[in-house]
Order: structure tokens, then C-alpha cells, then sequence
């Protein structure tokens, strides 16, 4: 008599961001995990801004998703509705996995994140940006949040005789619970790279061209400023993407569309449906929150998987962030790492210069010399 292999439990992961690619990789060696995505490859947005000053960049931010997996399986599709733990694609297919994990993230404005469905075509309108920037002498960035001021930051290292202005309706640059040292390190290194702060201010509406294209932009502040500029670019703005859940899980969203979840991160009331990154009300939308987020869910599919132990909570650390101001500027905030503020030495290191692109090109098993 042959003994019989016991059968892998499935995992289903929802969607390809840093959240998915870390839970679907961490739960590869113990279950059947099916990555559903509905484009290509990954796309490492952490670096968007530097491939759009520098296109050279193209060749590492896109990662296929068939390099991630080595015993699962990428299955290149939409999720249109999910109730419970039955996953329905736009193909038709349906999935119902013993655990499922739905990590959709969030959209955020082009091209700090880049949503084409196929690798040429994003790289295609990403190569149509860098040419508008290039022609611009003058450039309106509205948003002074961490993405604004990085891009304003890129701008100015690759090209000084631009003339970039930031416009935010806040007192202040970096709204959020960082330190207010933090804010004034920015604001000098800013101002030695010549980039002009417009803040405090509305504006009376947005421009009327799309972001990321060359037009003759003119709009006015309530204050009766008047800022023009070549092209602008769309700095604020995260919307989750939650609106394919159905019952429970659609009604677990709260007023933003954020999906509710508990203290370890089960959504819906059920006991294996997760939910982790951007696309949840657990933390702060980044890509670091949402990594930790995804080890913790790995982990406790394995405590489930083997019965082992006690599933765990996940606990928002301190605030953090790393604003590089191109390659070798910017300033960070980094509770447990470095003391105080994070200078642009330590920016550069960490960050600034290769855009952690290094760590993911090792997540996929990836050479940039192959995908030329």
C-alpha cells in the first residue's frame, strides 16, 4: 500500500503590489498560492519618479510576475467580485481557496503609479512623459505631500534650470505625524535647489490640461496668485481599490472605501479572508506598512496550515518615512534606526540612490541584463 501525499491547502492573493508579491512569495513553500493580477509585471512605483526623470529606469522597474513563484502559479486576470472566499474574474474563471488573501492596494495619479496592462505600453506613455518634462522649462507640481516634494526633489537633481513650483492649500509641506524638524530640513533643501513653495492657499480650480503632458497651464489661487507652467503633475489623490467587494466584505468598507479589518487583519467577519496594504484601514498607505502587513498574514496561514501557533496581531509602529530629494538629497524619519532626523547622507544610502530596487530585483530572482 502507497501512501497518499496529503493535498497543499490553496491560497488565492488578490492582487500584484508590494503587499501581494510579499504574502504570495512568504506562502510559496506551504500551500498552493495563485497570484491574480491584472497586468504583467510588478511595477516597483517606489521608483516611478526616477524612471520618469531618467528613463534608463525602465529596464529595473518592471518585475514579470512569472519570476516570483516557484511552486505557485501567476494567472493574469481581474478581480470583479469577491464575497466570502469565492474570487469571480473578469474571464468567468472562479476560485475558492482555503484562504484568500486580497490585496488590491490603491490608484494613485500617473506617473507615480503606472497601471497599464502591459509592460510596452506603460513604458511607452512613460518615455511620452519624460519627453514632456524635457520640453518644459517651467513645472507645477500640486501636492506637497511626500510624493510632490520626492518629484520636485528628482526634477531639480536631473535637470537645475527648471523652474518648479509646489502648490499645497496647507500651511506646510508633509502634513502628518512627522516632526516638525523633519519639515525644516525639507523646506532648506528645497529652497538651496531653487524650488518655489506655494502653500496656504486653494486654488480656484485645476488645470484644465492632463497631468504629465505639455500645455500652457495659468490657474489662480484664492489668494490671487497666478501660477503657470509647461506641465503639471497631480500629487495627491490615493483612492482604494475595494469596489469589487461584494456582500459582507462590501459593507466591512468604511466612508472612504477602505476595507475594515481586525487585529490580524481577517476581513468580513471570516476567519481566512485577509486583507493587507493600501486597499485597508490597518495603517498608513505605504509600501513598508503594507510588507509588514503581508509577513504577518503569511505567518499566520502557516500558524492555521500546521495548527502551530497563536495567530498574530498586527500593531502600526511610529511614523516613517524617507523623502529622497533626488540621489543624494532629502531627509527621512526613522524611530528605531537613526536618532533624530535622517540627513541626505543617510537618505541617499537607505534610498535616494538605487530606489530599493536592488531588493526587489532579488525578491524575483531577476537580472536587468536579461529584460534588455
Amino acid at each position: 500500500m502507497t501512501e497518499q501525499t496529503q493535498p497543499r491547502p490553496t491560497v488565492v492573493v488578490v492582487g500584484g503590489g508590494y503587499a501581494g508579491i510579499t504574502a504570495a512569495k512568504n506562502l510559496d513553500e506551504v500551500a498552493d498560492v495563485t497570484l491574480v493580477d491584472p497586468t504583467e509585471a510588478f511595477v516597483h512605483n517606489v521608483a516611478a519618479w526616477r524612471a520618469l526623470v531618467e528613463p534608463e529606469w525602465l529596464d529595473r522597474i518592471f518585475l514579470p510576475y512569472d519570476r516570483l513563484l516557484k511552486r505557485g502559479r501567476f494567472v493574469r486576470d481581474r478581480a470583479v467580485a469577491v464575497d466570502g472566499r469565492e474570487v469571480t474574474l473578469a474571464s468567468g474563471e472562479r476560485l475558492s481557496p482555503d484562504y484568500l488573501v486580497l490585496a488590491t492596494g490603491s490608484s494613485y495619479p500617473f506617473p507615480a503609479k503606472v497601471d497599464e496592462p502591459d509592460v510596452a505600453t506603460a513604458r511607452a506613455r512613460l518615455r511620452q512623459a519624460h519627453s514632456a518634462l524635457l520640453d518644459a522649462e517651467r513645472v507645477l507640481l500640486i501636492g506637497a505631500g511626500p510624493s510632490g516634494l520626492e518629484l520636485a526633489g528628482e526634477i531639480k537633481a536631473f535637470f537645475p534650470e527648471k523652474h518648479v513650483t509646489v502648490a499645497d492649500v496647507a500651511p506646510d509641506i508633509l502634513t502628518g505625524p512627522f516632526d516638525q524638524e523633519l519639515r525644516d530640513e525639507l523646506r532648506r533643501q528645497l529652497d538651496k535647489l531653487g524650488v518655489e513653495l506655494r502653500l496656504g492657499s486653494p486654488l480656484r480650480a485645476l488645470p484644465d490640461a492632463p497631468p504629465a503632458t505639455r500645455a500652457r497651464i495659468s490657474i489662480g489661487t484664492e489668494a490671487g496668485d497666478e501660477l503657470t507652467a509647461d506641465v503639471w503633475y497631480r500629487c495627491f489623490g490615493v483612492t482604494p481599490a475595494t469596489d469589487y467587494l461584494r456582500g459582507a466584505l462590501d459593507g466591512a468598507r468604511n466612508e472612504r472605501g477602505y476595507l475594515r479589518v481586525d487585529e490580524r487583519l481577517r476581513a468580513g467577519g471570516q476567519d481566512r479572508v485577509f486583507a493587507i496594504g493600501d486597499m485597508t484601514d490597518a495603517d498608513r498607505d505605504t509600501a513598508g506598512a503594507a510588507m509588514g502587513q503581508a509577513a504577518l498574514v503569511a505567518g499566520n496561514i502557516r500558524a492555521l496550515i500546521t495548527g502551530g501557533a497563536e495567530l498574530a496581531s498586527y500593531q502600526p509602529g511610529p511614523a516613517a518615512i524617507l523623502v529622497p530629494l533626488g540621489p543624494e538629497g532629502g531627509a527621512g524619519q526613522l524611530p528605531g534606526m537613526v536618532e533624530g532626523i535622517a540627513g541626505p547622507e543617510a537618505t541617499a544610502e537607505i534610498k535616494g540612490r538605487n530606489m530599493l530596487v536592488d531588493k526587489y530585483e532579488v525578491l524575483f530572482d531577476a537580472d536587468p541584463a536579461e529584460r534588455r
